[in-house]
C-alpha cells in the first residue's frame, strides 16, 4: 500500500484542496495513509489540516485513508525523510502541496511497482496557458534526466528509499533532483504518461523568463560541481 507524504510550510491556501483531491482521486484499498509533514507553518495550515481530519471523523468517513499531521524540523528534505520514517506503507509517494496527481494515480503507481519499476514520477502540466510553460510541461513526458523535478512528484518503494539513504538533507533546494540523480544512476526510474497538474505561482511571482534562467543556472552549477550551500546561496539571492 501507498503512504503519501506531503511536506508543507505555510500552505493554507492549498493543503485542504489537495487533501480533497487525493481522496477523490484514489482508492482507500491502495492508500494506507496521508502524512502531512509541517515544518513550522504560521499561517493556519496546521489548523486547516486538523479541521479537515475532524470533519472527516465526525462525518464517519470510514472509507478514507488515515490522515495525520506530524511536526518536523524545517526543510523539505528533512520533512520528507521524517515522513518516510513514520510511514507504514510499502510504497512512498512524495507530493508537493501545490501539485495535483491524476485520477487513479494510486493504480498507476502500483501497476509500475508490480512491473518491477521501483521509482518514478508522472509527466506534468502547469496551471497556465503561457506557451513556454505548456512546452516545458510537454517535455516532461520524456525520460531525459534534465526534464525531471520535484513538482512531478516521486514514488519509490520504501526498501529502495532506505537503501539510497533518503533525501540528502544538506540540500535545502535541489533535494528532489539529488534523489532522482541517484535513481537514474541505478537505471531505476520510470515516467508515467499521465498528467499531474502543478502550480505556476512561483513563475508568476518571479517572472517566467527570469525564473527559468535561474533554474537552468542552478542545474548547470550543480552539474559543474557546485555545493549544496552554493546552490542555496544562489537561490536565496536570485529567487527567494
Amino acid at each position: 500500500m501507498i503512504s503519501i507524504i506531503i511536506p508543507v510550510l505555510n500552505e493554507v491556501d492549498n493543503i485542504t484542496v489537495l487533501l480533497q483531491h487525493l481522496i477523490k482521486s484514489a482508492s482507500v484499498k491502495n492508500v494506507l495513509e496521508i502524512l502531512v509533514v509541517d515544518g513550522g507553518s504560521n499561517d493556519g495550515s496546521v489548523a486547516a489540516v486538523n479541521h479537515f481530519i475532524n470533519f472527516a471523523a465526525n462525518n464517519d468517513h470510514t472509507s478514507l485513508p488515515k490522515i495525520e499531521i506530524i511536526n518536523s524540523p524545517k526543510g523539505r528534505a528533512k520533512q520528507m525523510n521524517f515522513g518516510a520514517k513514520h510511514a507504514k506503507g510499502d510504497v512512498l509517494y512524495f507530493l508537493h502541496a501545490d501539485s495535483f496527481p491524476p485520477k487513479y494515480f494510486d493504480v498507476f503507481i502500483l501497476n509500475e511497482v508490480q512491473k518491477g519499476n521501483e521509482a518514478g514520477c508522472f509527466r506534468m502540466e502547469f496551471d497556465s496557458n503561457h506557451w513556454w510553460l505548456k512546452l516545458a510541461g510537454w517535455f516532461t513526458q520524456f525520460s531525459w534526466r534534465a526534464c525531471r523535478g520535484g513538482d512531478q512528484s516521486q514514488f519509490i518503494t520504501k526498501n529502495l528509499f532506505n537503501d539510497i539513504g533518503g533525501y540528502n538533507e544538506n540540500y535545502i533546494i535541489y533535494e528532489d533532483n539529488m534523489l532522482i540523480n541517484e535513481l537514474y544512476k541505478r537505471k531505476n526510474f520510470v515516467v508515467i504518461n499521465k498528467k499531474l497538474t502543478t502550480s505556476s505561482r512561483l513563475y508568476k511571482k518571479v517572472g517566467i523568463w527570469k525564473l527559468q534562467y535561474h533554474f537552468w543556472a542552478i542545474y548547470i552549477k550543480r552539474w559543474l560541481g557546485a555545493s549544496a550551500e552554493e546552490l542555496y546561496n544562489y537561490y536565496k539571492k536570485s529567487v527567494a
